[in-house]
């Protein structure tokens, strides 16, 4: 049974996703603060599919315990709720390592896609974990380089080891793929990645830029796959001369 961590301190919210997902066949566990999450999932090791998290608690925030998850290792799906739907609160969620994002109030049926859409890609995660194998470009998997990105997977193979990556790191990554060789802009990156579409700052971009080249780049300081266009964006160079 697929069991879901709901973290929310609004108490009516959080019984009404339990009696919700409950009825879908879910198994539900509450936690009200962000500190009791994260004992849940990292003291007591509880064995969670996915997490819905709520931005606004009590004690650490939602963007906190998103981290903290991603720093400990574990990137189990996380769909964050917030009545904060500002571009920039949506940036920092993705930041943070949350996979996808909804918007309170919310419909049920939306919530229960969202959900159903990060547990396939987490079960293909399970069912593709092993050795990397040399494999020819597909809309799954993309090499370049001695690397292999696999987009179901969320995992980037270098060598021996396996970087896990999150939804919108890999969403990046594929965009950047996709136009390869051309420029492309923050703005089409906010609004084809990421489907924030009003003016914002693009900080947040740039941020994960750093990151990436951490993951592909011989020396992340000077990038050869994914180059700055100055005031402009960046573009993605699968072999460089």
């Amino acid at each position: 049974m697929t069991r879901v961590l709901v973290v929310e301190d609004e108490q009516h919210l959080a019984e009404g996703l339990r009696f919700n997902l409950e009825a879908e066949g879910y198994k539900v566990e509450i936690a009200e603060t962000g500190e009791d999450a994260l004992k849940l999932v990292l003291e007591d090791a509880t064995d969670f599919d996915v997490v819905v998290l709520d931005i606004m608690l009590p004690g650490i925030d939602g963007f906190t315990v998103a981290a903290e998850l991603r720093k400990a290792g574990k990137f189990l799906p996380v769909l964050v709720l917030t009545a904060r739907s500002r571009p920039e609160d949506v940036l920092k969620g993705f930041e943070a390592g949350a996979d996808d994002y909804l918007p309170k109030p919310f419909e049920l049926p939306i919530l229960l896609a969202r959900l159903n859409g990060l547990l396939r890609r987490s079960n293909w995660h399970r069912a593709s974990i092993g050795p990397p194998r040399p494999q020819p470009v597909t809309n799954d998997q993309f090499g370049f380089a001695g690397k292999t990105i696999n987009f179901n997977a969320l995992e980037l193979h270098v060598g021996d080891r396996v970087l896990p990556l999150t939804l919108m790191e890999a969403n990046l990554l594929r965009h950047l793929i996709e136009h390869q060789g051309r420029v492309v802009s923050r703005k089409q990156i906010l609004d084809q990645v990421w489907g924030v579409r009003e003016d914002t700052d693009t900080r947040a971009i740039d941020n994960f830029i750093v990151r990436l080249r951490k993951y592909i780049e011989a020396e992340p300081s000077k990038p050869k796959h994914v180059i700055t266009v100055r005031g402009v964006g960046y573009r993605f160079v699968p072999n460089p001369d």
